[in-house]
């Protein structure tokens, strides 16, 4: 049962359930419990599931271990400290785990001192990187409080001396848990949660979270089914000072030259006015860009004193800058995703957006590093370039500022993670398959596990399809009368050294005619569909086929790209956020129809988005300048299909589907699908967030081709569409990878990445074979569909379609209205120089401007 606590409790109940030192450590060091510490410490000592949700800052770290240091400290005082494992905490970052065991570390020598004595209480990290010596003294002497990671955890499930340490676990800390739970790492760990209550008998979970929607979902995440959880939602109302900020007053009449400085200066102005700022871009390049030109703008200002912070860096150079930051030494630090979570480096005391987040949730995490400490006002700025991102921005702010968190996808029923945890498992004991099959359905994420799937798996890793060990395929569990086991000594090597969820990827060759001309990354390749245009080394190819990890094109002179450079860098836009903004255009064009003034409608725009003057009136200049144009805004409730004309004069239909990108990649897909089914036609596709656009160079009915999709046979065309596609090769071999059907390390060696997905090519066609449900290719069909794309919100959009909750219209345009302008132009910008697509769009506006009557 899922509760909400209501009431906190009072300072005398939780100093009452104290050890003296520790209340008096505490009364010392702090004064007073804060909020967070009065809803959730008593839970914890109540040996309660809890999930606590509150804002960066206000103190869920010392939450969620105050109670256990207090039990630790009055069982060694009471000289019955045994040599186990109470507490297991799990995070998704080894330098997260860092962080925390020095938080640990100097309170526990603080509370010693106040004692005038050792307690003996252990306190150990148990990484990959963690060394053998270590581990020899942790197996001797067990850490009471042990740091790890969801990988090394599944590891030390199945060590034979290890897990006798782990026999009676007492509490379970998952931090950050939003960070796991929409990924196969979340499904990794809440199938070793499952094995770690199997042998604990119970263990109080404890999850924590800055940011994370729906509260109920995550909570059966964190306890699994048939379990009771109270959530902590603590709303510590800190002030909050967020900004969206444009560099100039014109996003589309102001050249590129002056844009680019006044970017630079207005960065410049941010970092200069402030203590510390650290600043977010979306993109591992655009951090080293930026880097790069405030260095190169401004030399006397920046040289040592800032740095670039991402993971293709080193561990020694990552942790290098951690350290120059938290000791004061850095102005700014630059970075892409990398410090998004809770990562100590030190005083913060503005944070900057380069561009939209994407998600509200992402931005709360971000603009949370700022004003750490409980009483600090977070300040964070969002600068942006062009008028989608304004808007975009501008909404997410609102529901920042609201709290309204977008919502989390939790993957269900991995089959490839399921074949991994059964192969620990088997190597643990001898299971009888109901038990097993009961076991993991506990976990939320197997909860609908079908039998059938659970025995599909099982016959595959014990060996039952004869045909795999022609591509050396071997079982690896025995399986008689109802029991399965561990099958030859070797499979625990396997096991231990192949773990985890996370893929290996490198970069691709590209070849033209056998002669290799550069290389792509792996995620770039995976969007590309035969026939698709991108540009490479300033040339514009054809893509044709891959092979393993070669991409192999043709020239393509006289076509303009249609997957852009940056495409696979890029943070898809959230679906609920997509939803608000789509609110906000309905509500603005609902004005503009019932004939409201232009003030009363810019009142409102900054009213409604929490806005100044400026920016609002920008925002409603956009909107107005597309509805007065074409008459129709599209919106939540409205898609609209734009017939028009790209600068070659070619036919282009763009679709405005403003539902993020995963939507948008399934819906352009099936349209493209259903083209080349009934009318034999290949055509040119271009995606982003707002929507997506097919280029037509013969005749073709795109309207009609979308009226053939419906809620009923979307998933089914998309099996069909991606069948052959390359996104579907990948994520096989990365799914093979995790059931070991492809062992990346082998009797000490690693397999490279290439051979990988050679042996992956053979292994697809063999298991299509064998079963067009084969487990392992059912489950990487299931991960393109629901992980990278979105099949069931884009069924629910063909859904309102249906009931007549979404309207369709069709316009015609002379050349693409200003809500497409954009979305056209994306893969054309590659070919452009930056001068010339600003020069194009300013004659692009400049034409509306004058069809609308507001320009001559």
């Amino acid at each position: 049962m899922i509760t909400y606590k209501k009431q906190p409790n009072t300072e005398e109940e939780i100093f009452r359930i104290l050890h003296p030192i520790v209340k008096e450590w505490f009364v010392k060091k702090f004064g007073g419990f804060c909020l967070t510490q009065l809803y959730g410490v008593m839970e914890i000592h109540s040996r309660n599931n809890v999930l606590i949700s509150a804002t960066t800052g206000s103190g869920k770290t010392l939450t969620a271990f105050l109670a256990i240091l207090n039990e630790l400290i009055d069982s060694s005082e009471k000289e019955i400290l045994e040599n186990k494992i109470y507490c297991v905490y799990v995070s998704p970052l080894k330098s997260l785990n860092n962080d925390i065991y020095f938080n640990l570390v100097k309170p526990l020598e603080e509370m010693e001192k106040i004692a005038g004595k050792k307690f003996g209480i252990r306190i150990a990290v148990r990484t990959g990187d963690t060394s053998q010596s270590e581990r020899a003294k942790m197996l001797k002497r067990a850490p009471h409080i042990l740091i790890t990671t969801p990988e090394t955890l599944a590891i030390i499930l199945s060590s034979i001396k290890f897990r006798e340490h782990l026999k009676n676990v007492e509490w379970c800390i998952i931090d950050e848990i939003h960070a796991l739970a929409d990924n196969k790492r979340g499904v990794h760990l809440s199938l070793s949660l499952e094995r770690l209550n199997h042998l604990s008998n119970y263990i109080t979970r404890i999850g924590l979270s800055a940011t994370c929607e729906p509260l109920e979902e995550i909570a059966k995440f964190l306890v699994g089914i048939g379990r009771s959880c109270k959530i902590v939602k603590v709303e510590i109302p800190k002030n909050m000072d967020f900004a969206v900020l444009t560099p100039v007053k014109n996003l589309v009449e102001t050249n590129f030259v002056l844009m680019h400085n006044s970017f630079y200066k207005l960065l410049d102005q941010l970092i200069q006015s402030h203590k510390t700022t650290l600043i977010f871009t979306n993109t591992r390049s655009a951090t080293e860009r930026v880097v790069h030109y405030l260095k190169e703008k401004f030399p006397k200002i920046y040289s040592e004193n800032i740095g670039a912070h991402h993971g293709s860096l080193s561990k020694e150079l990552r942790l290098n800058l951690e350290k120059r930051m938290r000791e004061g030494k850095l102005k700014a630090i630059v970075c892409s995703t990398s410090l998004e979570l809770g990562i100590d480096i030190g005083y913060i005391d503005l944070v900057v957006q380069l561009g939209s987040p994407k998600s509200v949730a992402r931005a709360v995490q971000r603009q949370g590093r700022a004003g750490h400490r409980l009483n600090d006002v977070i300040k964070g700025r969002i600068i942006v370039l062009d008028r989608d991102d304004l808007v975009e921005c501008a909404v997410l702010q609102k529901d920042a500022v609201e709290r309204k968190i977008d919502r989390i996808h939790i993957p269900q029923n991995c089959l490839d993670v399921l074949a991994q945890h059964i192969v620990g498992m088997a190597i643990d004991q001898v299971w009888e398959e109901k038990e097993l099959f009961n076991l993991i359905r506990k976990s939320y994420c197997y909860r609908n596990l079908d039998i059938e799937d659970f025995n599909n798996v099982l016959s595959y890793l014990a060996g039952e399809h004869i045909s795999l060990e022609d591509r050396h395929v071997y079982a690896k569990i025995w399986r008689k009368d109802g029991k399965i086991g561990r099958r030859g000594k070797l499979n625990r090597v396997i096991y231990m050294t192949n773990i985890g969820t996370i893929p290996d990827e490198t970069l691709v060759k590209v070849k033209l005619n056998g002669q290799t001309i550069g290389t792509i990354d792996e995620a770039f390749l995976e969007r590309l569909r035969r026939g698709d245009i991108f540009l490479l080394g300033g040339q514009t190819y054809k893509f044709l086929y891959s092979r393993g990890m070669v991409a192999h094109v043709s020239s393509s002179v006289d076509r303009p790209p249609t997957v852009p450079s940056w495409f696979s860098e890029m943070l898809p836009l959230n679906f609920d956020l997509a939803k608000d903004i789509g609110k906000f255009r309905r509500l603005v064009e609902e004005k503009l129809k019932l004939g409201k003034k232009k003030n009363e409608i810019v009142s409102f725009i900054k009213d409604y988005l929490h806005l100044k003057d400026s920016t609002a009136l920008a925002i409603y200049d956009y909107i107005n300048e597309q509805y007065s144009y074409c008459r129709e805004i599209p919106s939540d409730k409205k898609i609209v299909i734009e017939h028009t004309q790209d600068e070659n004069g070619e036919k282009v239909v763009v679709f405005h589907t403003l539902f993020g990108r995963r939507v948008n990649d399934c819906l352009s897909r099936a349209v493209a699908y259903a083209i080349g089914k009934t009318q034999h036609r290949d055509v040119e596709l271009g995606i982003n967030d707002n929507g997506f656009y097919i280029t037509l160079n013969k005749n073709v009915d795109v309207v009609k081709a979308f009226k053939l999709l419906n809620s009923e046979n979307l998933r089914k065309v998309m099996e069909l569409a991606i069948e052959k596609s390359e996104i579907l090769k990948r994520r096989f071999r990365h799914c093979a990878a995790r059931s070991f059907m492809i062992l990346r390390y082998y009797k000490g060696r690693k397999k490279r990445v290439g051979r990988q997905q050679l042996s992956s090519m053979l292994l697809l066609n063999a298991v299509k074979r064998i079963s067009d449900d084969f487990p392992i290719l059912k489950e990487a069909r299931r991960e393109v569909l629901e992980d990278v794309m979105d099949v069931e919100n884009a069924k629910n959009i063909l859904k309102g379609i249906e009931d007549g909750s979404i309207k369709v219209k069709e316009i015609f345009t002379k050349i693409p209205s200003p809500f497409a302008l954009n979305l056209v132009m994306q893969g054309r910008a590659d070919l452009m120089r930056i001068e010339e697509r600003t020069d194009f769009l300013k004659r692009m506006h400049n034409y509306i401007l004058a069809k609308i009557g507001l320009k001559k």
